[in-house]
């Protein structure tokens, strides 16, 4: 028996390949295996190959893996362009209906099953996901009785006379493959899961759930690849708690509503990708200007312009530090897991709050869509804090205005809400004095400047970088963010199979940059390896910029839309790590 085992379905976009993964996890996750998903689709609605990779273990697991053991193929593009993956005595179970082939010379063993013929018994071709999943669970040796009840619960708002042919189309898909196969087959038999309960879903639905546990009313955005979902989820959820979404006309009305939601004392947030985070820059430079908390989550993709819109990639970091006009305080998370976009999404709004700051909680393709096993949620963690705002103001004079943006000791002015008693002021895009009015006074602008710039000083984050450093002074320390932290974990266990000693940083606040927990580790490393979806190594320029070691710091970069592989972070590093020795 196997404690690991890898799945993929492939097929045309909108024929059923994401349903199919959704009820062969869905039944996986409730007998308690971990389990690390990955869909590549195209940017349209129907049509173009799409697949959906799962890696399945009873051991905690945060990456895709390499190989591949069973394909579910509904045409042949589906085997051409995956095969390759396929390990010797690897498995396709492909639909008869395209008399399908496996390339030559290989020792793949296929399976050409009815699955078109045997839905269209059942009265539609509609089921033949159905079919296909059958077969390929049938094929484990699992209990079918646990994917029956997924499939009672996908189908069961459709009434039983559904449940009942989908149901029957698992069936005979199970007894036709078992029939071709002889049996179970045994090198396919995984080891019993742990049995307990674990959450399973996307990193944008952990946003969302995070947002909701935040005190988040609303959100207001504009549709858009990867960062929907988000919405999605809030529509369903907000107004249990009387919140509410708002689609705006466009990203630059998203967020200038969320700032003024936010000036009124709702907690708001908005959501987009780098198109929209292009035309967001104005609006999140007026909330630095005018000290208004918001919160912005950035869900990268493939770019620039409309570029990869369904593709992975790391490439937004240099625009979400850089990217206003002029200067302004701001806050970059970067969550590593799914349980740190739930954490993290909390925190965003408690630092954005605290400090009357924009924050930025940034994911990439892979952390915001592929779905993944987590533990359960620990809701005694979450603490609301809603910073420096005032209760009861003080009384005014007549006339006098409340002092909205005072200079402080450390930078953070009281904060009023609209209407309150003794708070009046003035808001304004422009420079202004302590109570809000305009002011272009030279020594008001310094001191307006220095007080906004300041406030950071005291950035209090939990856990800014997250380090694995068993090793003093090992051959590689190994730099990533975002989703590949567990495929770089797979790929130093690699490299430590062949003697190369390996530490890993993960950077999870990425502005302001935390040089003091990253420098140390950079010192004592003997060569630096920086690991991004991007092309011109734009985390690499930031440790560069602010940790110096410029001559030791080497990149991985990988920028064709796909997710880095464990063996591309092992052959890549090995490679640096062996000219550098070689050069010594």
């Amino acid at each position: 028996m196997i404690n690991q085992l890898s799945w993929k379905i492939g097929g045309q976009q909108g024929e059923g390949v994401e349903s199919t993964d959704r009820i062969f996890s869905t039944a996986l996750n409730r007998l308690g295996y971990y389990l690390y998903g990955y869909r590549h689709f195209s940017s349209r609605i129907k049509g173009g190959h799409t697949n959906n990779k799962i890696r399945i273990s009873t051991d905690p697991i945060r990456s895709i893996s390499d190989d591949l053991d069973i394909l579910v193929a509904f045409d042949q593009e589906s085997i051409d362009l995956n095969a390759h993956e396929l390990r010797p005595g690897g498995v396709v179970v492909a639909d008869s209906k395209f008399n399908p082939t496996v390339p030559d010379g290989t020792q793949i063993r296929l399976f050409s099953v009815p699955i078109t013929a045997i839905a269209e018994e059942l009265g539609t071709s509609l089921m033949k996901n159905m079919v296909a999943s059958g077969a390929s669970w049938a094929l484990l040796g699992l209990p079918l009785d646990v994917f029956n009840r997924a499939v009672e619960e996908e189908f069961g708002r459709k009434g039983p006379a559904v449940v009942e042919k989908n149901l029957e189309a698992v069936k005979r898909g199970s007894d036709y493959v078992l029939e071709l196969a002889g049996g179970p087959l045994d090198e396919f038999k995984l080891l019993p899961a742990d049995g307990k309960q674990k959450l399973f879903m996307i990193g944008n639905d952990a946003i969302g759930l995070g947002a909701v546990a935040a005190g988040c009313r609303l959100m207001s955005a504009y549709p858009i690849t990867p960062a929907s979902e988000i919405m999605e989820y809030l529509i369903k959820q907000l107004p249990k708690f009387g919140g509410t979404v708002v689609q705006t006309e466009d990203e630059i009305a998203a967020v200038t509503m969320a700032i003024g939601a936010n000036y009124a004392g709702v907690r708001t947030m908005t959501a987009s990708a780098g198109p929209g985070l292009s035309l967001m820059m104005e609006g999140i430079g007026l909330a630095g200007m005018t000290e208004t908390p918001v919160v912005i989550v950035d869900t990268q993709r493939g770019g620039p312009s409309t570029g990869l819109p369904t593709k992975q990639e790391q490439s937004d970091i240099n625009a979400m530090i850089h990217g206003t006009h002029g200067e302004i305080p701001k806050i970059v998370l970067a969550p590593s897991s799914i349980e740190e976009c739930f954490y993290d999404t909390i925190e965003a709004f408690n630092l954005s709050e605290k400090y009357q700051v924009p924050v930025i909680l940034v994911t990439d393709l892979q952390l915001s869509l592929g779905k993944q096993s987590c533990e359960p949620l620990d809701y005694s963690r979450i603490v609301i804090d809603r910073g420096s705002l005032v209760a009861q103001a003080p009384e005014l004079e007549e006339k006098e205005l409340f002092p909205r943006y005072a200079l402080t000791e450390n930078g953070i002015s009281p904060r009023v809400l609209p209407g309150q008693k003794n708070g009046i002021h003035h808001v304004t895009g422009v420079e202004h004095d302590e109570t809000g009015r305009p002011s272009e006074s030279a020594i008001n602008r310094k001191n307006m400047m220095d007080k906004r710039l300041g406030k950071l000083s005291g950035l209090e984050v939990r856990d800014p970088v997250l380090v694995d450093a068993p090793y003093e002074t090992p051959d590689l320390l190994i730099i990533g963010m975002g989703s590949t932290g567990g495929t770089i974990d797979q790929g130093r266990e690699l490299l430590e199979k062949d003697g190369i000693s390996t530490n890993h940083l993960t950077v999870r606040l990425l502005h302001p940059f935390p040089v003091e927990e990253v420098l140390p580790y950079v010192e004592q490393a003997r060569q630096v390896i920086v690991v991004e979806n991007n092309a011109t190594a734009q985390l690499a320029g930031l440790v560069k910029l602010h940790c110096g070691h410029g001559d030791k710091i080497k990149s991985v970069l990988k920028y064709d839309g796909n997710p880095f592989l464990p063996s591309i972070i092992y052959h890549e590093c090995k490679q640096i790590c062996t000219a550098s020795k070689e050069l010594v």
